[in-house]
């Protein structure tokens, strides 16, 4: 059986910025490095067309639950 080669060479370039490079895979398991993702039940995402929407909602419903104070907010 053979050892793997765990030393790598790199050929690559001091002025090359990997940071700049696009993640190419899509659909549900994208990677995304500028943000975090939360996944929607179908029939909440039709409520809200974009991130902007539900981020209101949620900023709106803090504000609420801040008001009230915790004692009365009741939990499902």
């Amino acid at each position: 059986m053979k050892t793997a080669d765990t030393e790598m060479n790199d050929n690559l370039r001091d002025e090359y910025d990997l940071t700049q490079l696009r993640v190419r895979k899509l659909g549900p398991g994208r990677k995304s490095f500028n943000g975090i993702n939360v996944h929607l039940e179908p029939d909440v995402a039709e409520l809200f067309p974009d991130s902007r929407s539900v981020n209101e909602a949620l900023r709106f419903l803090i504000r609420v639950t801040r008001q009230v104070g915790p004692s009365q907010v009741s939990t499902p």
